[in-house]
């Protein structure tokens, strides 16, 4: 039985006037926004959805996450 694979792709939301912007450095030219954060997420949802259908469409390969996060603290 072939499964599914499940990838986490990081995504960064930045603070735009008045709303805010998100995209995915895994997936790139796939963006969204949205007037909250969860707003945003929601609509990044559906558009790494939509992105990764029309790759597949294509016969092209779904790209794996590759993207590291780290945090650095740094007391000011």
């Amino acid at each position: 039985m072939g499964g599914k694979k499940v990838f986490k792709y990081p995504v960064i939301i930045e603070k735009a006037d008045g709303n805010y912007s998100a995209y995915s450095p895994d997936l790139p030219g796939c963006v969204s926004t949205g007037a909250t954060i969860e707003e945003t997420l929601s609509r990044m949802r559906e558009a790494i959805q939509f992105h990764i259908e029309g790759l597949k469409k294509e016969g092209l390969a779904v790209p794996e996450p590759s993207t590291k996060v780290e945090y650095i603290k740094i007391s000011v």
